[in-house]
């Protein structure tokens, strides 16, 4: 069931226990993409003395021109790529690792696999799996969908499991990399309001990339702007909007065509 606005800011405001401590610590020295010729160049510098603290709750998104390293940043938070020098830190909780989850920018289904099957594969080990992968495809609009091959989904039924694994494992850091990207506009707005509602009754910590400045205000509570290599922060702003704000598009445009006036020089060639 659906929360009520008033309710949907409120939990907003709380979505992680320790709202404001902190969540991640990254420290990037070094980060290089390969050099395409054999000249012995060095290859190309897109992170070079990068540092970010994201505090625990609420969602926050990273946007920023093609090519600044956004998926690679998700990609070394997350451990799948370590050709870096520096040092991630993930404070653990209650004494125990971190849990990550991951939404790609495509849904990354085994197609060889059912749906459920898809889903119970990170939860290998966990003792309620059955229920919980069941549990997760009401959540997300797909009861009695378990034993279709993804071959039988729509996209947006595909981001629709592909969101349900990610919240599966009850993660403490939720990483999504432009999770709605080449979806139809209707599919998208669909899939982003659902994202809301999972995020009221499941509060976790995202870190968002997205290449859409409005649906980065639609979701998040905090914008983070990032330069062209050698990558740098350039603006980090909390977007002050409530629940009903962000379901109005008329204040969406409005925050929106106020960033691209106020920070015309920091968005520039980004959004």
């Amino acid at each position: 069931m659906d929360l009520p606005l008033d309710e949907l800011d409120r939990t907003r405001a709380g979505r992680c226990p320790a709202a404001g401590a902190e969540v991640l610590s990254l420290d990037i020295r070094s980060k290089r993409y390969p050099a395409r010729d054999r000249d012995g160049a060095a290859g190309h510098a897109v992170f070079e003395n990068f540092r970010l603290t994201l505090p625990a709750g609420g969602v926050h998104a990273i946007v920023g021109p093609s090519g600044c390293g956004k998926t690679t940043l998700l990609n070394i938070v997350a451990g799948l790529d370590r050709a870096y020098q520096g040092s991630v830190r993930l404070p653990g909780a209650a004494g125990r690792e971190p849990v990550l989850g991951y939404v790609f920018q495509t849904p990354r289904l085994l197609p060889w696999r059912t749906v459920a099957e898809n889903l119970s594969l990170v939860l290998h080990g966990v003792p309620d799996r059955e229920e919980r992968v069941a549990r997760w495809l009401r959540e997300v609009g797909l009861d009695g969908q378990g034993g279709v091959y993804p071959s039988r989904l729509s996209g947006g039924m595909s981001r629709r499991v592909a969101l349900a694994r990610a919240f599966a494992v009850e993660p403490d850091l939720l990483l999504m990399d432009e999770p709605f990207v080449s979806l139809d506009e209707p599919t998208a707005r669909h899939l982003r309001q659902l994202l809301t509602r999972i995020l009221q009754a499941h509060p976790t910590t995202v870190l968002f990339v997205t290449h859409d400045l409005r649906e980065a205000i639609t979701l998040a509570d905090r914008i983070l702007f990032l330069s062209r290599p050698p990558t740098r922060l350039l603006l980090d702003l909390p977007i002050p909007l409530t629940a009903a704000e962000r379901a109005d598009e008329a204040r969406v445009e409005a925050l929106w065509s106020a960033l691209r006036r106020d920070h015309a020089a920091t968005l520039e060639g980004g959004t």
